[in-house]
């Protein structure tokens, strides 16, 4: 901050004098400064609310004054910040965010967050700031965001007090994203968090439930809701829910028996939820479709109006009712049904088609050719490619009619556009607010011309809406249209424009007043009575899963809809109870309304609490493009007053310098530039050269080194709350919060890894006497970890497809000589093929042919990964309609006897092709038009199935004696065991990695894209007989590709994917293909990507490696410290490995030893604090000691690597299954550790004599790497 810059103090002495100054001004009349007067009580009121008490803070009526007294201190902050010029600390603008936030005042909290942002150099230190950046984020639904402020809260503190609502808004937005293994570790770390929620354990559980549910993890769902169901004072609502899903499952699942045992279930579980609540009218739909199923017609219209009496004005439903009419044989009565349908739900592609399915059976192909059209224009119609070969039928159909044939011919129901203004039958008008209902779904294209509604809309200013009465004297009208009077077919006109006039405004109302939802999100469920307005944009709607129904069947809601929970604001209650608002003001839904399909079990009211602060229904911003990484600017934001919002983008502010507006809404910007001696983030990059920070201006320490178990803030009390002050670095206190100040940290520059490990436990003695406070006790913390930026300046095209490194080996003094070693680990070269090495070393690879392994070990376990067959540079959805990411590759097991028979038929089945392919080849005279034919049907499906056998574990010398020992043969860098491979010095066996594992292939088996776990370098040899065709992409790209698995839903790290090689060029990203041929060797070095597939059939053994290098390590260290970012487990328990690494090796490369030497620093302080810590909190540590060979230990919650002290639950250490826990998920389990023992494995005195005596060893050569 520039010394003109407003300080706190000048502000908190500002406030003081108020009182001093209203004494002049209400002489001079101006009393407009009494307002902005803070009293001393005030202040100590405000004092310490931040983001965290958001959904925890009543500003409704017991806190009505509360709210008040919020508005002035806003009112008081901006005043300042106007009267300073802007010219102000940035903690003035975070607790202007904190404020807005309380408020609910989205927008205004908003553009201060970002204006903190721009003027925070280490914003990410203030864990307050991202968590209220993070809920702003999660409003306006731009969950992309959103997830990186909260998981970059948990990084910087894993032991944030509102941890539990981060796990529970994450789990959440990864059911959305369809990321559903992330949501379900994020909802299972909720659920064990003993602390406050704005969600109960019964809603986290249904959840889980529910995500097994949309999985199509039917049984396991299953078993999920009737455990949930035994619960003790289950809430209404969740009972109700829970009865709602079973009884849909077994209407759509084989669950239980036969067809009539399943339906009487599911009858029977829908009726005891309608005890439970019968105002739901999704329960009513769902009887209403059992009764159908079976028969029972008169039972099914009567669900089906109850069902639009209870609820708002269903799509689904009214395509249901359809169905059943057009079952019943009355075209007349399903044509308004599915009218109704498209009406409220342009985008409803089931009904469109339904309705071109009767225009059909009546004869009318003009009209039903419109509903296929409209039908294929929406984003959630599977059956595109059906429907357009059915249009082109009837098309020509068409053309072959005589002229006028169609004219003449008495049509049967009327044409679309004429039945668009026709009424809801009468036998369903009972609930005619049903169509007053706001347009739930309709978006801007489907307004624009492409559905075929003739009615445009018209704004009137008179009223348009039509009794009940009214309507049915239309009915009755309409009925005896040809015996009417004058007067009553004057009646009947004005009548009929009326009602065209309330479908329309009906229809269109309201839509301009939504915010889009940035993300495909669905829409929340409804509690209850209560009724939701949804976005106005079907055509953002997630497309992930089925949502178009075959013919007579009806559109069930999509699996994703099931995001429903209601979380409270922050004037919202802090019990967990069920809201029964009959209208709520401020709601709306996260998406539209998707449709259902048999088969598909998952409704569309899977939710049970209100996520409050995220259902804003109006606001002065359009959000939308949040998630595309648009810059928002602030002066958009707030409009009251324009001199502030100007001051909050920064204009008005000397002391920003340019270009710090553009990245204010992005607050994780990455490293653009990325060198030898800079990676973002790391504790290896920060030895001697800084880690770059998020700003060029911000200064850098040699010391700043990410915590490799990170610390926590100190704690403070809000409210007589125990909170934690996230906030490390305040340098005054705020005006108006009065927070503790932190506990001194260790300047970074006190101790360094030249420190002995004495003088490094005395810089940190005593910083534990507080008790269990997560005081910050270790180094300056760096940044969360980010993935790189694409290499600047880009590559040329011509650059894109470089040639592959190869060696070629005549002998094997070739394959030994050392500079094949330094070729192959040069971080230039991201992959190298040595080629024949199988030949120049004489390795018996037929000891790895499938014959070999059948007779050494039929019976060993293979993973089976069912895939489609697909050309290896294409990846095709499994209709065959697009290129996408996502790759599907679902795994079951069998044995190596089996699969080896599944090989073999596989070959012998493609000889027979090959054979009747080379027959019917003679049969034409067109060969190659034939041949490029078949070739485009196999490009786009459908597409055959084949097996995979992957993850074959060769491990067990005693089986696999002889293969392992061939194995030996190599030379000693791409050895399974050496010692100068890292990992052999873990001291366990880590499958796949420091053990060989086997893969046994059919043509177009498929590894898809990764990085070898913790960047590892990998070894791969091609066993064969046939080739596998290898693509691979530098490390230093991995961050685009990263970037690309977030734009398609993907887990870079977890999910299936294979990269689209159009996608990878326009992004200039350099792609390497190259053939591996029987007896080659493939050389991943460190970082790099790459996927695979078999050309032939073929069996390859593979596994890891880890050269002693800087490089090597630092990239470890890097994908730990973002694998702890992202939840995801770190294989490689690196903590663990640092400390073997100490006692085994002696180390010669100053940076690989400098970084070694920074983890074990960091590592001995922490146990140092934490050890003392206990202690004086009164916890006794009960000395474990470790075996020989003992694994490295994980966190069995949230799986971080636990380091010396083991948190075990007092049942585990009871009987002796020592299930280990990490401090911050122990404390949240039992806040005070009750129900824990502290196990010690190593003698503080043991780690201190290692740490001393790992010191650099003198270098070899001159020229040491």
């Amino acid at each position: 901050m520039k010394s003109c810059a407003l300080s706190l103090a000048t502000a908190a002495a500002t406030f003081g004098d108020e009182e001093k100054k209203m004494a002049a001004e209400k002489e001079s009349g101006e009393s407009e400064e009494e307002s902005l007067t803070l009293t001393v009580q005030e202040r100590e009121a405000l004092g310490g609310l931040d983001s965290r008490l958001f959904g925890f803070l009543s500003l409704r009526e017991d806190g009505a004054s509360m709210k008040t007294l919020l508005g002035k201190a806003v009112h008081c902050y901006e005043s300042l910040i106007l009267k300073a010029e802007g010219k102000v600390e940035s903690d003035f603008f975070c607790q202007l965010g904190h404020f807005n936030l309380l408020l609910e005042d989205y927008s205004k909290a908003l553009s201060a967050y970002q204006r903190y942002y721009s003027l925070q150099a280490d914003y990410w230190k203030n864990a307050a700031f991202l968590y209220g950046l993070g809920l702003v984020y999660f409003y306006y639904n731009a969950f992309h965001w959103a997830i990186k402020a909260f998981q970059d809260v948990l990084y910087v503190d894993p032991s944030f007090c509102r941890a539990k609502e981060i796990h529970l808004r994450l789990g959440l937005m990864f059911k959305v994203n369809t990321d559903y293994e992330s949501s379900l570790k994020h909802f299972q770390l909720a659920l064990i968090d003993c602390n406050p929620c704005t969600l109960s354990n019964a809603e986290i559980q249904f959840h889980i439930a529910h995500l097994y549910e949309t999985q199509r993890k039917y049984h396991s769902a299953k078993e999920a809701y009737e455990q949930l169901l035994k619960t003790e004072n289950l809430p209404a609502q969740v009972k109700a829910t829970v009865l709602q899903q079973l009884g849909w499952m077994h209407h759509n699942m084989d669950l239980v028996g036969d067809k009539a045992t399943k339906e009487s279930c599911a009858i029977q579980y829908l009726q005891k939820s309608l005890e439970a609540d019968p105002n739901s009218g999704q329960s009513w739909y769902f009887l209403g479709r059992c009764y159908s199923s079976i028969g029972k017609v008169q039972d099914a219209f009567i669900s089906y109006r109850q069902s639009i009496d209870k609820s708002e004005a269903s799509a689904d439903t009214w395509c249901s009712i359809g169905v059943l009419y057009q079952q019943q044989n009355q075209p007349m009565d399903a044509l308004q049904a599915y009218i109704c349908a498209v009406q409220l739900d342009h985008g409803h592609a089931a009904a469109w088609m339904d309705l071109g399915t009767l225009y059909e059976s009546c004869n009318q192909p003009q009209d039903a050719i419109k509903c296929y059209l409209n039908a294929t224009r929406s984003k959630t119609c599977s059956s595109t490619s059906s429907l357009a070969a059915r249009i082109k039928l009837l098309q020509a159909q068409l053309c072959n009619l005589p002229q006028g044939s169609l004219q003449n011919k008495t049509k049967l129901l009327p044409s679309i556009e004429e039945a668009w203004s026709l009424p809801i039958p009468a036998e369903l008008t009972s609930r005619q607010g049903a169509m007053n209902t706001a347009q739930q779904n309709g978006s801007d294209n489907w307004n624009s011309g492409q559905t075929i509604s003739p009615h445009p809309v018209q704004q009137q200013a008179h009223s348009w809406g039509l009794t009940p009465q009214k309507l049915q004297h239309l009915e009755q009208l309409r009925a005896n249209k040809d015996n009417l009077n004058p007067a009553q077919r004057l009646m009947l006109e004005q009548l009929e424009n009326q009602f065209v006039l309330m479908q329309q405004r009906g229809l269109h109302k309201g839509q301009s007043s939504h915010l889009a939802g940035s993300n495909d999100e669905q829409p929340l469920f409804p509690t209850g009575s209560t009724q939701y307005l949804q976005a106005a944009c079907t055509s953002s709607q997630n497309q992930n899963g089925p949502h178009t129904l075959p013919r007579n069947s009806v559109p069930q809601g999509d699996a994703l809809n099931h995001f429903s929970s209601h979380i409270a604001t922050s004037g919202g209650q802090k019990g967990i109870t069920f809201t029964k608002e009959s209208k709520p003001s401020r709601n709306r839904s996260l998406g539209s309304e998707t449709r259902r399909q048999d088969g598909d079990t998952s409704n569309s009211y899977a939710g049970v609490k209100e996520l409050s602060n995220h259902v804003h229904q109006a606001t002065t911003i359009s959000i939308s493009s949040l998630n595309h990484g648009d810059s928002i600017s602030p002066n958009l934001i707030i409009t009251d007053n324009p001199q502030l919002s100007a001051l909050l983008i920064g204009k008005a502010n000397d002391s920003v310098g340019p270009g710090t507006c553009e990245k204010v809404n992005n607050t994780h910007p990455a490293i653009h530039t990325k060198t030898d001696n800079s990676v973002a983030s790391s504790p290896s990059s920060a030895i001697s050269t800084a880690t770059p920070s998020p700003r060029s201006t911000e200064p850098t320490s040699t010391h700043s080194v990410t915590s490799l178990n990170s610390p926590h803030s100190g704690l403070h009390t809000i409210n007589g709350e125990g909170l934690e002050n996230s906030q490390s670095s305040t340098k005054i206190d705020l005006p108006i919060i009065n927070l503790k100040s932190d506990p001194q940290i260790i300047p970074s520059m006190s101790v360094s890894i030249y420190s002995s490990s004495t003088e490094v436990l005395k810089a940190c003695r005593n910083l534990g006497k507080n008790g269990l406070s997560n005081s910050h006790i270790l180094l300056d913390k760096c940044p969360p970890p980010r993935p790189p930026a694409s290499p600047y300046p880009p590559l040329p095209k011509e650059k894109l497809n470089p040639p592959t490194p190869s060696i070629y080996l005549e002998n094997k003094r070739d394959a030994f000589f050392p500079p094949l070693h330094q070729f192959c680990t040069n971080p230039k070269n991201p992959v190298t093929v040595i080629r024949g090495l199988a030949g120049a070393l004489k390795l018996d690879l037929g000891l790895f042919s499938t014959k070999t392994l059948v007779e050494a070990n039929n019976e060993h376990m293979v993973e089976v990964r069912t895939q489609l067959l697909q050309p290896a540079d294409e990846n095709w959805d499994p209709t065959g309609t697009k290129k996408i990411w996502r790759y599907e590759s679902n795994r079951s097991h069998t044995t190596i006897a089996k699969y080896a028979q599944y090989q073999a038929s596989s070959f012998q089945e493609s000889l027979r092709e090959e054979n009747e392919r080379k027959t019917q080849l003679k049969d034409y005279s067109d060969n190659e038009s034939t041949s490029s034919d078949n070739s485009g049907r196999r490009r786009k499906g459908p597409f055959k199935t084949i097996k995979f056998g992957t993850n074959i574990d060769l491990s067990d010398n005693k089986k696999w004696k002889l293969q392992l020992h061939e194995l030996t043969k190599l030379p000693a860098f791409v050895r399974v065991v050496s010692a100068g491979n890292l990992l052999s010095h873990v001291g366990h066996t880590i499958p796949g990695m420091n053990t060989v594992q086997l893969y046994m292939k059919v043509p177009g088996s498929r590894t898809p894209g990764h990085q070898e776990n913790n960047n590892f370098c990998s070894v791969n040899i091609n066993i064969g007989p046939g080739d596998c065709e290898w693509f691979v992409v530098p490390e230093d790209y991995w961050g685009v590709l990263n970037e690309f698995c977030e734009k398609n839903n993907l887990n870079f790290l977890m999910s299936s994917w294979w990269p689209n090689l159009e996608d990878l060029y326009e992004a200039n990203v350099p792609v390497y293909r190259f053939i591996q041929r029987p007896g080659d060797l493939v050389w991943i070095n460190a970082g790099t990507v790459h996927w695979v597939q078999a050309v032939g059939w073929c069996n390859n053994i593979a596994w890891n490696v880890g050269p002693l290098t800087a490089c090597q390590y630092k990239l470890a260290v890097e994908r730990y410290e973002w694998n702890k970012l992202q939840n995801v487990k770190s294989v490689v328990p690196m903590v663990h490995l640092s400390w073997n690494m100490a006692r085994n090796i002696k180390v010669s490369d100053p940076k690989l030893f400098e970084m070694i030497k920074y983890c074990l620093l960091k590592i001995l302080k922490q146990c140092q604090s934490l050890r003392e810590a206990l202690v004086a909190a009164g916890k006794e540590i009960l000395w474990h000691g470790r075996t020989k060979n003992e694994p490295a230990h994980y966190c069995s919650i949230c799986e971080v690597e636990v380091f010396n002290l083991l948190f075990v639950t007092n049942e585990s250490n009871s009987q002796r299954t020592y299930i280990v826990h990490c401090q911050d998920c122990a404390r949240k389990t039992s806040g005070n550790l009750e129900n824990f023992v502290v196990l010690e494995q190593y003698k503080m005195e043991d780690l201190m004599q290692v740490y001393d005596q790992f010191t650099l060893a003198p270098s070899l050569s001159s020229s040491s790497s």
